[in-house]
């Protein structure tokens, strides 16, 4: 009964640790001087953009700028491109 007990609780602590990590997907994204948060492991056409963690920010002397957007794309002078 104990056995069972300890196996039920490391199930409910592992499906725990499954679903936060699985949640922390985020990243920043950075194509020239635009960046934006995606919630998703998108694949990029090659050399298009950077990827950051979600923790990363930008310096003082860096020229960043914030442009959110919705779906999958990424920016290029101005225009959102799908894929």
């Amino acid at each position: 009964m104990k056995g069972m007990l300890m196996l039920a609780a490391a199930t409910v602590l592992g499906l725990g640790t499954l679903l936060t990590n699985a949640g922390a997907r985020a990243e920043v994204v950075c194509s020239g001087d635009t960046c934006w948060h995606t919630h998703r492991g998108y694949e990029y056409p090659p050399g298009v953009v950077v990827r950051h963690d979600d923790r990363w920010h930008w310096g003082h002397r860096d020229h960043y700028r914030w442009r959110e957007h919705e779906g999958r794309g990424y920016w290029r002078d101005g225009v959102w491109i799908p894929f």
